[in-house]
């Protein structure tokens, strides 16, 4: 049987190759079609596909709609591709199909990131569109916002790569191009401010920083955030001393099962913090929020703070399935091996809590306590637990954030007094389109919804702290009552205050309570 290689090129406008020759469909339909049988890599319904195609049409035109559609596509390829029974179809055994947004993601997950971004020509499926196949759109969106997401961790894995080895040339276009991504980004305003500055160029800096400054007053009404103006005179006074205009820490990556795994560390002292963030975070981009960043500058002085982000968000790995508490708990394990630390204080911060919990439980070995903040058991309601949404309000929620994507989405949920803030909520829209995309994020939010991790609360031994605010809409107090009332010997204290994010509102207050509880476990172990 004569093999046949199909080559779709999906990253700009679709083009098909049948054994290294170009193929014209002109139906759109069928263009559809085929990518979307190449991206599930297996059968598909006959039903589902006519539902994505065909969404307002009955039954019988569906199956006619079909066939003709099968009909193009066999005449236009000169050959039968797709093999179709009474309800599925899928390519036939002699086709070997190629996709180059699977090429790009092989090579992200590589670590070949160079590579990557050559590969992305253009945006998914750009130019490309079923107006009357809203189904099909939404599948899109999420999969071409999916795919820019990679290639923004791509870019920015590049840029420091490229800085840290000299390559001025290459870090600048690796950052101009992250720029083009998301012109409000200021941290690629940053990068290209930074590696101007670097490469001897002042009056470059000064242009961008310039164009940072006009584009985002007539955007958003907004100012940069401070620290890019540091860094034009922090450089300017010491451009032999690359290290010096970081305020920040500097990102490393961790493998974990043949994941990588970002991390920062600050600080020092015998005191071991693991910060474990929530849904979503940006271990680079957190530091551009001062309260965030005063948070962990004063967390980072009761010991070395250690800072990641969880697999698929951030500037870790994406993966290809929802993480669960156990990949969690392996992440921060990998982690503090990395960085060389037995035993540290645990912070499980909102979703992250979970996977805290996992690990307390299964390794108390390797902390010295537990804290969690604004934390639940378990994802959704049920009979004996009514402290989270049920599942369809969980739903319709999930929806509304997926829906406000790329915007400051949800902040009156998450921070209420962040609300009205205009540099609060870009730099919020900002984290989340560097730090995941709709599509991402939604795996991550339906594990979350999903979990349950009640069973292991009886298991932990170590000593634990609760804290929660008074009117977190995000998760109600009572969930962290929950927890404290199923931990042996924890501790619950509730704070006053509406917002979810320890370091919204009054931080002060919680870091107090960490504060003073860092005491009574130094006081017990000596």
């Amino acid at each position: 049987m004569q093999k046949l290689k199909l080559d779709l090129k999906t990253l700009g406008f679709p083009q098909l190759f049948l054994n290294g020759n170009s193929v014209e469909l002109g139906l759109r339909k069928a263009i559809a079609l085929l990518v979307y049988l190449v991206e599930t890599e297996g059968r598909v319904g006959r039903d589902i596909m006519g539902t994505l195609l065909w969404p307002e049409a009955n039954q019988e035109t569906v199956r006619a709609r079909l066939r003709r559609t099968l009909y193009k596509i066999r005449v236009a390829f000169g050959t039968n591709l797709i093999e179709a029974d009474r309800d599925t179809l899928r390519f036939e055994s002699r086709v070997e199909v190629t996709l180059d947004a699977r090429h790009f993601e092989k090579a992200c997950n590589d670590g070949a990131f160079a590579g990557a971004a050559r590969l992305y020509k253009n945006d998914y499926l750009s130019g490309f569109a079923l107006d009357d196949s809203p189904e099909f759109e939404d599948w899109a969106f999420y999969r071409r916002e999916g795919l820019r997401s990679r290639l923004t961790q791509a870019l920015e894995r590049l840029v420091e790569a490229d800085i840290a080895q000299g390559e001025y040339g290459e870090a600048l276009a690796s950052a101009t191009r992250l720029l083009a991504l998301d012109p409000l980004n200021e941290a690629a305003h940053r990068h290209v401010i930074r590696i101007h500055l670097l490469a001897g160029q002042p009056l470059a800096a000064e242009r961008q920083y310039d164009n940072c400054v006009n584009l985002l007053r007539d955007e958003l009404g907004i100012a940069p955030a401070q620290e890019i103006k540091r860094l034009l005179t922090e450089i300017s006074e010491s451009p032999a001393k690359p290290s010096a205009n970081q305020s920040r820490p500097k990102t490393f990556y961790v493998a974990s099962n043949n994941l990588h795994i970002a991390y920062q560390t600050l600080g020092e002292g015998k005191l071991d913090i693991v910060l474990v963030p929530g849904f979503v975070s940006h271990v680079e981009r957190a530091w551009e929020d001062a309260r965030c960043r005063s948070f962990l500058t004063a967390l980072s002085g009761l010991g070395r703070l250690i800072i990641f982000d969880r697999r698929g968000v951030g500037l870790s790995d994406r993966v290809g399935m929802n993480p669960t508490v156990e990949a969690t708990s392996q992440d921060i394990t990998a982690v503090m091996d990395a960085v060389g630390s037995r035993k540290a204080l645990l912070i499980g911060a909102s979703e992250g809590g979970p996977g805290c919990i996992h690990l307390a439980a299964s390794a108390p070995n390797r902390l010295v306590g537990l804290v969690l903040y604004g934390s639940l058991a378990k994802g959704s309601r049920e009979r004996g637990y009514p402290y989270a949404m049920s599942r369809n309000q969980y739903d319709i929620w999930l929806k509304r954030l997926i829906g406000e994507w790329g915007g400051p989405a949800e902040l009156a949920f998450f921070a209420p007094s962040f609300v009205g803030d205009r540099q609060a909520e870009n730099w919020w829209a900002g984290l989340l389109r560097s730090a995941s995309s709709p599509g991402a994020i939604k795996g991550v939010l339906e594990a979350l919804r999903d979990l349950d991790v009640r069973p292991l609360l009886p298991e932990i031994e170590v000593p634990t702290l609760v804290i929660h605010r008074r009117g977190d809409r995000a998760i109600r107090s009572e969930a962290g009552r929950y927890l404290a009332q199923a931990i042996p010997g924890a501790r619950f204290v509730e704070l006053d205050g509406k917002d979810h994010w320890f370091w919204a509102g009054d931080q002060q207050s919680v870091l107090r309570e960490i504060t003073d509880f860092t005491l009574q476990l130094e006081k017990a172990q000596n």
